[in-house]
């Protein structure tokens, strides 16, 4: 009687330990991505619901820091450099603060996005911008804070932040002309020395074509007027593959000199060893 007594209860003390209880988040987590022209878009948050509450003016204070949400800050972040307010924002990731009134918000992009809630001390250098945005009055209740991405033009967003019967516009503009003009341009100018360096490393690892290797490692040394010392020491390794013991050497004395400008003792010391393999009859 006894063991059964204890196995019993060991079962539920195992239940317990084993068990998961899951309940709904008060206030929901959301994940928002969108393109605008070019320009990645990337929101996180939560989002508290009213409840009944008076949220504007009550629970959400006229005249003070509020953290945009609920629980962790809401982050914004954006791949292209953007214009909010006549300001450039650099892109980067930013959590988002505001300062709502009754006809005016400030809206605030701060670069720490580690904090719960608002810091425990301002940090006015981390601040990367401030602008002003007017609210507007919805005719209909949100229940849930809302951010949206809307209006979307190839040139620029709007950041819509809603609850209550109130929504804040934050018009952002995005560099498509520039990201796209400066794409057309690298594409129609051909293939960088990166590109063909690149190349060349794939032809010589995969041992597919070391002809083929040689000549776009040469095509990279052409483009590249640094010559950089991988690029040499890369040809060096590429003919002696192809037998031109000779010319290897040479090359791996260019990249050699070049490692040795550069304080790049590594490389000094493989260009070294490969003259002294090579040299060998």
């Amino acid at each position: 009687m006894k063991k059964s007594i204890i196995a019993a209860v060991m079962a539920l003390v195992t239940l317990g330990m084993n068990a998961q209880v899951k309940t709904p988040a008060p206030s929901p987590k959301a994940h928002l991505e969108q393109v605008v022209g070019l320009t990645d878009v990337t929101v996180d948050y939560s989002r508290p619901g009213i409840k009944g509450r008076t949220i504007f003016g009550d629970l959400v204070p006229f005249g003070k820091l509020w953290r945009t949400g609920a629980n962790a800050n809401t982050t914004v972040s954006f791949s292209e450099d953007v214009v909010i307010d006549g300001k450039t924002l650099k892109k980067g990731k930013y959590a988002l603060y505001t300062t709502p009134k009754a006809d005016n918000w400030e809206v605030i992009f701060y670069t720490a996005t580690d904090n719960w809630g608002t810091p425990d001390t301002w940090d006015e250098s981390k601040v990367a911008l401030k602008a002003n945005a007017r609210p507007e009055m919805l005719n209909r209740l949100v229940e849930n804070f809302t951010i949206g991405v809307n209006n979307l033009d190839n040139n620029f967003g709007v950041l819509e932040l809603s609850w209550e019967k109130t929504i804040v516009p934050v018009k952002f503009e995005v560099p498509t002309r520039k990201t796209a003009t400066e794409s057309i341009k690298k594409a129609l100018a051909g293939p960088t020395s990166d590109d063909y360096f690149s190349s060349a490393q794939y032809y010589y690892q995969s041992g597919d074509d070391l002809k083929v290797a040689l000549d776009y490692v040469n095509k990279a040394l052409e483009l590249n007027q640094d010559k950089p010392f991988w690029y040499n020491r890369l040809k060096s390794l590429i003919q002696a593959k192809l037998g031109d013991k000779k010319g290897a050497i040479e090359t791996a004395k260019l990249s050699m000199a070049s490692a040795e400008a550069a304080k790049n003792m590594d490389y000094v010391k493989m260009n070294r060893d490969s003259i002294s393999e090579w040299s060998k009859k």
